[in-house]
């Protein structure tokens, strides 16, 4: 019963977002990413797959491939490609979540010297 409500929640919030922001806001990357993660708990797999990956394509292209929400999504999604067997995708997105913490954590280190 949880899993229906939590759905309705994150579908009626989606809906909303795209209907008030436009669907490439990020705002709607978050309710994609909260569905895909509740997809990927009732192991509703390839659903989750989709939904992470239509989040992503909207975080890189509002945000930009470096930002570290993209990163936050990129690890999230990496989990499910692991539990689905698809080890080098789910590598290569750690990859590049961990290049973008590093990139974050040198421009944090700049900018308290400074």
């Amino acid at each position: 019963k949880r899993y229906k409500e939590a759905e309705s929640f994150f579908r009626r919030s989606l809906r909303i977002r795209q209907r008030d922001l436009g669907p490439e806001h990020p705002a709607v990357a978050t309710a994609l990413c909260g569905l895909a993660e509740l997809a990927a708990a009732q192991e509703k797999n390839d659903e989750a797959d989709s939904l992470f990956e239509q989040a992503l394509t909207i975080r890189e292209t509002q945000l930009g491939s470096e930002h570290p929400a993209v990163a936050t999504l990129l690890e999230k999604y990496s989990d499910l490609l692991s539990l689905l067997g698809r080890e080098p995708e789910a590598t290569e997105k750690r990859e590049h979540a961990a290049k973008i913490r590093e990139g974050q954590a040198r421009i944090q280190t700049a900018d308290s010297v400074h």
